[in-house]
């Protein structure tokens, strides 16, 4: 990824990215972002990065042998710390939608922050509100205070994150709005999206910030924003 793509993206929200995106596609309808209301560690926090997977659960304690148990967490945490930078950490919680146990708080905030990872996404849970890692924002499905019994199910597999699904390596744009998969396709073009939906908008918002801003003057802004969207 280009450093000016990554610093305008790190610099713009995610229905910016969802909206650049339709203007480099030339159309309406794309649909890979997350449905419905998530929760933000951090309401400014903006996360980009390329995915890293996983799957975890914590209603109920893990029937394999301690040894296998630890050996695919320490496969987790080796796989997120050896991931392509940027990253975001992707993880499934196959408890949703009654998801318990919060796999991310002080520790794991603080011990993905020191492998250089950008943040995490999940369906799953998220606990120490006042403790997790500066710089390090987590958009979670819900708040709680217990880990339960949270342990790895997985890594490095496709997920499903409220109604997005993600591959390892997908580009991913997360913040307090919930999170979109940006396509291959429309990597290359999206830094003039973004900068070309930007400029067009302004040329609504900029009258629309004057005084004496009326229906008139309403009505030749929004004439000049179609003509500049066809």
């Amino acid at each position: 990824m280009k450093i000016s793509l990554l610093n305008l993206l790190q610099s713009v929200d995610t229905p910016t990215v969802c909206n650049a995106i339709e203007v480099a596609q030339g159309k309406r309808g794309f649909n890979d972002f997350t449905r419905g209301t998530m929760h933000a560690s951090d309401i400014k926090g903006v996360i980009v990065g390329y995915a890293v997977t996983a799957q975890i659960a914590a209603i109920e304690p893990p029937t394999e042998s301690v040894s296998v148990i630890r050996e695919r967490r320490m496969g987790y945490y080796r796989a997120m710390s050896e991931s392509v930078k940027p990253s975001i950490a992707v993880v499934e919680d196959l408890d949703y939608p009654n998801c318990i146990g919060a796999f991310w708080g002080e520790v794991n905030t603080t011990i993905h922050k020191g492998f250089g990872m950008s943040g995490a996404l999940t369906n799953g849970v998220m606990r120490d509100l006042g403790d997790m890692a500066k710089g390090f924002p987590v958009v979670a499905g819900s708040i709680g205070p217990s880990h339960g019994f949270v342990h790895v199910r997985s890594v490095n597999q496709p997920v499903n994150i409220f109604g997005m699904n993600i591959k390892p390596g997908d580009l991913v744009h997360a913040d307090r709005h919930g999170a979109v998969v940006v396509p291959i396709d429309v990597i290359d073009d999206l830094e003039a999206s973004i900068l070309k939906m930007q400029e067009t908008e302004r040329l609504v918002l900029d009258p629309a910030r004057k005084k004496g801003f009326d229906f008139n003057a309403f009505e030749a802004a929004w004439n000049d924003f179609e003509k500049a969207r066809t």
